[in-house]
């Protein structure tokens, strides 16, 4: 029997991003839109260095997520494992990484965007400790496109 390889966890740099966005694109539940572009990931990971993290079995890419704060409160996105590694553990790795990383920076509270219609996204989450606010609305605006 072939031995199975240690899924290890590392910062997740810009030479990542052809890697994560063939992953994020094959998943259901994640959206992508503009700001995932290159250009606009590279400045998040610069912002927030340390952050986002991705994980690997050998050299293949096979988790990430995106991590940042803004000085009060922390942000993940975007975290996706590919399915063949499910139910292993990784997702919950990758986002305790999330978690130790904005506890050295001194970030006491972090939030997600979870799509509603994400039912397995939801579970996960919840199962993991995290719970919703029902209290709050998410809202939206478009900075380009402002009313004259």
């Amino acid at each position: 029997m072939k031995a199975k390889p240690e899924i290890t966890i590392f910062p997740m740099v810009i030479a990542d991003y052809d890697a994560v966005v063939a992953l994020w694109k094959v998943l259901p539940g994640i959206g992508l839109s503009a700001a995932d572009g290159r250009e606009a990931i590279e400045r998040y990971l610069e912002r927030n260095p340390g952050m986002s993290f991705v994980a690997r079995d050998g050299n293949r890419l096979i988790g990430a997520v995106l991590c940042g704060h803004d000085g009060r409160r922390g942000y993940l996105n975007h975290l996706a494992v590919d399915p063949n590694y499910h139910r292993q553990g990784i997702c919950q790795r990758l986002a305790n990484a999330c978690l130790e990383a904005l506890k050295a920076a001194g970030i006491d509270k972090c939030h997600i965007f979870v799509y509603g219609e994400n039912v397995s996204g939801l579970a996960f989450w919840k199962a993991v400790g995290w719970y919703g606010r029902s209290e709050l609305v998410l809202m939206s605006h478009d900075i380009d496109r402002r009313p004259s």
